[in-house]
């Protein structure tokens, strides 16, 4: 789905939050929209980037800082909890002060921590400097989702995550083969340059194109005590709950196939850098074109079979990936499993998202967003290094750990979340 056909096809639910916005003819308006809704895709892009980029050179940096995969994994680590954190933070901050100056804040600080990662001396450093860089970049996720609560409604959020998939998948698809060049002629170290300098455009992008969707007059007052009470009223909502923990979980299967395909594909498989980068690419693809597709069906099929369907796909493709790993079928048996299983999350993520959100109200869509960023990302930085602890050696602990996954978010998904829509 293109933009303009997101923003074309959705006239009668789109609700736009400022008079600013309905401003100038409907193709000014219309063109306005396409650009915010490209800024905010680039912008969603802030994870895969951070993460992806670096993974070809996960066994360098073990390399180089004699270090082993089990502490160069807790780099990924440290990423995703501050990622967690990041959100926590910034998503209640932006219900109160709105969303343009905590974005601002975030994207300029994840382009100065991702230059600060260029020169860590250790491990250890670069895990405290990853954790500052997943907590600056966690500000724009968070935010990035409370601006299409902002202006959408209904099935439009669907379509509109869907959307921006279809511009931050290009992120995974291409930071790896990126990464993978960048390693043919420097260090694990430029990727980080790279990394703050796509950080440095991202900041003049929002300075140009992201006006504030959240005017003072329908922000949320009170401190602490009241952003408590929001986090309090989300969780006991078995309707959010439901979505957001059967998103978390399958997103936790998808950061243990982030941490352990570098050393199991490249490894144990033997797969170069760049044969790694296109595997990775290509997963990654799968999961792009199914989120388009759930985009397309998003008002006439139910969000919740969409999800379901999508959790069916990504257990077949776990049962082919544990048969491959158990019986030895190989580098392309491993990479079919791989791929059925990002293809199905590729209808669950997306789908999830929108439940999550579609429910709550303007006001608190920022904590709505950071609860489930945090579910998200806590259970991933949970995951990611699970398969570097038990064993790198071979595909096993990999495959397990993601069934077992998904599995957990199937079972989640049946006992909570199809029940309540």
């Amino acid at each position: 789905m293109s933009v303009a056909d997101a923003t074309s096809s959705d006239q009668s639910t789109i609700r736009l939050a400022t008079p600013s916005a309905d401003a100038g003819t409907d193709g000014d308006s219309r063109v306005r929209r396409g650009l915010l809704l490209l800024i905010l895709g680039a912008l969603s892009a802030i994870g895969p980037l951070s993460i992806d980029m670096y993974l070809p050179a996960l066994p360098a940096i073990t390399g180089e800082m004699l270090s082993v995969p089990a502490q160069v994994q807790l780099t990924l680590t440290a990423c995703l909890i501050g990622v967690s954190v990041g959100q926590v933070v910034a998503g209640p901050v932006s219900d109160v002060r709105g969303r343009r100056l905590p974005l601002l804040v975030g994207v300029g600080g994840f382009a100065v921590a991702s230059l600060l990662c260029a020169f860590a001396p250790s491990v250890p450093v670069l895990i405290v400097l990853r954790l500052l860089q997943g907590m600056l970049g966690g500000a724009a996720l968070v935010i990035v989702r409370a601006v299409v609560r902002d202006l959408y409604d209904g099935a439009a959020i669907a379509r509109i995550f869907a959307t921006l998939m279809l511009v931050s998948g290009l992120a995974p698809i291409l930071a790896p083969i990126a990464g993978a060049q960048l390693l043919a002629f420097t260090s694990w170290r430029g990727v980080f340059v790279a990394l703050a300098v796509a950080g440095l455009v991202l900041l003049v992008a929002v300075l140009a194109g992201v006006r504030e969707t959240l005017p003072a007059e329908r922000r949320e007052g009170g401190g602490l005590k009241h952003t408590a009470r929001t986090f309090w009223q989300l969780l006991r909502d078995r309707s959010f709950m439901g979505s957001a923990l059967t998103g978390g979980l399958s997103f936790a299967a998808m950061f243990a196939y982030i941490s352990g395909s570098p050393f199991v594909l490249q490894e144990v498989y033997r797969a170069t850098p760049q044969q790694y980068s296109l595997i990775f690419g290509l997963n990654a693809l799968g999961l792009t074109l199914m989120a388009q597709l759930g985009g397309r069906l998003a008002g006439r099929v139910q969000p919740a079979r969409i999800v379901t369907i999508g959790l069916v796909i990504a257990l077949a493709g776990g049962a082919l990936l544990l048969a491959a790993a158990t019986i030895g079928l190989g580098l392309g048996g491993i990479v079919a499993g791989l791929f059925v299983i990002m293809a199905g999350q590729g209808l669950v993520l997306p789908g999830t998202g929108a439940m999550a959100l579609a429910g709550q109200p303007q006001q608190i869509a920022g904590s709505a967003a950071a609860l489930q960023g945090v579910l998200q990302f806590a259970l991933g930085s949970i995951a990611a290094p699970l398969v570097g602890v038990v064993g790198a050696g071979t595909a096993m602990p990999m495959a397990v750990l993601m069934v077992v996954l998904v599995a957990g978010s199937a079972l989640t998904f049946t006992l909570l979340g199809r029940r309540v829509r």
